[in-house]
C-alpha cells in the first residue's frame, strides 16, 4: 500500500515514530530495546493484549560460545567449532542453509548472551548436546518467562511506546521505501509514519495460507502459538519480499497442557531466586531436586518415537487404531476425533520405560522422565486399568472396541510383525496427545544487515526483519538456536533500523 493512498483514507489516526517494531517476543523487543538504545523513538506494535510471543512458551535455553559460564567451567571454544557443529544437525538439508546468517549467529550469540545476563536474565549450564563437540546450551532459571520480564522492564526504562491490541494489516510504502504501518491500535485505523520498521511477528506455524504453499499435508495442523499466522512474512511479500526454506516445518506429538499452571512456570525471575536455584541445581540431592526438575519437563515435552518402537500404540476416541507408529503417525492425528490421541502401553512398557535408558520424554541437558514421573506429576494425562476394560473406562472409549484393537494389533496388526504384542495388564494410557506445528523455519530473505530484499537481492529501504520473521534461509536445528537467533538478530536489527531513521552510517 502505498502512503500516498493510505493518507487519502478518513478518519485514519496518525503517529509517528522513528522505529517501528511488529511484535512484542523476544525478537521484537530485543529490537525495540537497541533501536531505543540508539536514541531512536520507538513503537513497538503487538496484535496480542500479552507480550512475549513464542519466546514465552519456550524451554528457554541459548547455545553460545565463549560466555561467561563456559569460561568458568574451564571450556574452551570458539565461534568457528559453533559454525561446524551447527553442520551437523542440518543433514540432508545442510544445502539449503544461509552461511552468511549462520555466521552472523554464532560470531554475535557470545555478546547477546552477556547482554541478557546485565538485563538480570540467570543462566546454568553450560550443558552438552551432542553432535556439539563441547558443552554450550545455556538454560534458563526460574523459566522463559523471565526474558519477557527482564526485557519489557528495559524498554519501558528506555520510553518505548508499547501499544498491546495493535494489528498491523499493511506495510506503507512513499518512493519505493517502506515509510510505515497501517493497522489498528485501539480500535482506531491508524497510520503509523516511521523512518524504518522492524518485522519481527514471529513464524507461520498457524499460518495456513503459507504452510499450504509450504507443506499442504500441515495446513490444517494447529500450531502451539496459535498467533504466529505469518502477518510479517505476509506483509513482506506484498511489497516484494520472498520468504526462504517455506518448506521447512517441525510437527511434533506433544500432551496436551495441563488444566493449572506448573509452581516452575509461576516462579518470579527475581536475582536471589535464581541464585539460590543456581546453587541448588549444583548441591542439592537428586532425590530433592528431581521433583522439581521433573515438574517442569513433563508439562511441555513431547514423548519418544521409542515408546512406538518397543510397541506402543495409538488409539483415537472411538478406541481404534488408525495409523502405522513407525511411519509419520503425528501427521494421522489431526484427522482423528478432536484431533487427539492415547498411547496405549502395557504392563511390559510400562516397566521399560521406568528406567534409563528408555526414557518418556526429556528436557536436553535438564532431565529424563519415565513413567512414574508422569503417574506423579501428570495425573490428568495418566490412565491405568488392570484390564482393558477398565482402561477403556478411564479414557471414556468403547471397551469393546479397544479391546479388538490390541486383539488385531496383537494378531495381524504389528508392522512386519516386529514390534512384541500389548499381553498384559495392568495397561496404561497415556494422553490425550496431540500433532502441533512446533515452528516454522521458513524466514523472509535479509542480508546480513537484516534488511529485508527482493527476489533480485535488492534490497527494500527501511525494512528489516529479525527473529523467525527474518530467518532467511538459516537452519537452526537443534536447542537454542532459535531464541540465539531471536535476540541476536533482533537486537542487530534494532540497532540497524534506529541508524538509518536518524541518517547514521550502520
Amino acid at each position: 500500500m502505498t502512503m500516498e493512498n493510505a493518507a487519502r483514507s478518513a478518519n485514519d489516526h496518525l503517529l509517528t515514530a522513528d522505529v517501528i517494531v511488529v511484535g512484542g517476543g523476544g525478537s521484537g523487543l530485543a529490537a525495540a530495546i537497541a533501536a531505543a538504545e540508539n536514541k531512536a523513538r520507538v513503537v513497538l506494535l503487538e496484535k496480542n493484549t500479552h507480550l512475549g510471543g513464542t519466546t514465552r512458551l519456550s524451554i528457554g535455553s541459548i547455545t553460545a560460545t565463549r560466555t561467561a559460564l563456559q569460561k568458568k567451567a574451564g571450556i574452551q571454544d570458539s565461534p568457528d567449532e559453533h559454525f561446524e557443529d551447527m553442520a551437523k544437525f542440518a543433514g540432508e538439508l545442510a544445502p539449503k542453509d544461509n552461511l552468511a546468517l549462520r555466521r552472523v549467529l554464532v560470531d554475535n550469540v557470545p555478546d547477546t548472551v552477556a547482554w541478557l545476563e546485565s538485563l538480570g536474565v540467570s543462566f546454568f549450564g553450560p550443558m552438552p548436546e551432542p553432535p556439539h563437540r563441547k558443552p554450550r546450551m545455556h538454560n534458563i532459571l526460574p523459566n522463559s518467562r523471565a526474558y519477557i520480564y527482564y526485557l519489557v522492564r528495559r524498554a519501558r526504562q528506555l520510553g518505548v511506546d508499547i501499544r498491546l491490541g495493535a494489528e498491523v494489516a499493511d506495510i506503507l510504502i512513499e518512493k519505493e521505501r517502506a515509510a510505515g504501518v497501517k493497522a489498528m491500535i485501539d480500535g482506531r485505523s491508524t497510520l503509523v509514519r516511521s523512518g524504518a520498521i522492524v518485522l519481527a511477528s514471529g513464524d507461520f506455524s498457524a499460518g495456513r495460507e503459507l504452510k499450504r504453499e509450504g507443506r499442504p499435508e500441515l495446513a490444517e495442523v494447529d500450531a502451539i502459538n496459535s498467533s504466529n499466522t505469518g502477518d510479517g512474512h505476509l506483509m513482506a511479500r506484498r511489497i516484494g519480499g520472498v520468504v526462504r526454506n517455506a518448506e521447512i516445518m517441525y510437527a511434533q506429538l506433544r500432551f496436551v497442557a495441563p488444566p493449572s499452571t506448573s509452581l516452575v512456570l509461576r516462579l518470579p525471575p527475581w536475582k536471589a531466586l535464581t541464585t539460590l536455584m543456581k546453587a541448588g541445581m549444583r548441591w542439592a540431592p537428586p532425590a530433592v531436586l528431581r521433583p522439581f526438575i521433573l515438574s517442569f519437563v513433563t508439562t511441555y515435552l513431547a514423548p519418544e518415537p521409542s515408546l512406538f518402537r518397543e510397541g506402543a500404540i495409538l488409539v483415537n476416541k472411538r478406541g481404534e487404531r488408525f495409523t502405522d507408529e513407525l511411519r509419520q503417525p503425528a501427521l494421522d492425528v489431526p484427522g482423528q476425533p478432536d484431533k487427539a490421541a492415547y498411547i496405549l502401553l502395557d504392563r511390559r512398557l510400562s516397566t521399560l520405560f521406568s528406567a534409563w535408558p528408555n526414557f518418556i520424554s526429556t528436557a536436553p541437558g535438564v532431565a529424563y522422565a519415565y513413567l512414574p514421573d508422569y503417574r506423579r506429576n501428570r495425573r490428568d494425562i495418566y490412565h491405568e486399568g488392570n484390564t482393558l476394560g477398565e482402561l477403556a473406562k478411564s479414557i471414556g472409549v468403547p471397551a469393546a472396541a479397544l479391546e479388538a484393537t490390541v486383539r488385531t494389533y496383537n494378531g495381524a496388526g504389528r508392522t512386519g510383525r516386529s514390534r512384541p504384542p500389548l499381553e498384559e495388564g495392568p495397561f496404561v494410557a497415556l494422553g490425550p496427545v496431540r500433532n502441533w506445528v512446533v515452528l516454522t523455519d521458513g524466514g523472509v530473505a535479509v542480508t546480513t544487515e537484516h534488511e529485508v530484499t527482493r527476489e533480485d537481492g535488492r534490497v527494500i529501504p527501511g525494512l528489516f526483519a529479525a527473529g523467525s520473521t527474518g530467518q532467511g534461509g538459516l537452519l537452526l536445528e537443534g536447542h537454542g538456536h532459535h531464541l540465539g537467533w531471536a535476540f541476536t538478530s533482533g537486537r542487530r536489527a534494532g540497532r540497524n533500523a534506529a541508524r538509518l531513521a536518524r541518517g547514521l552510517p550502520a
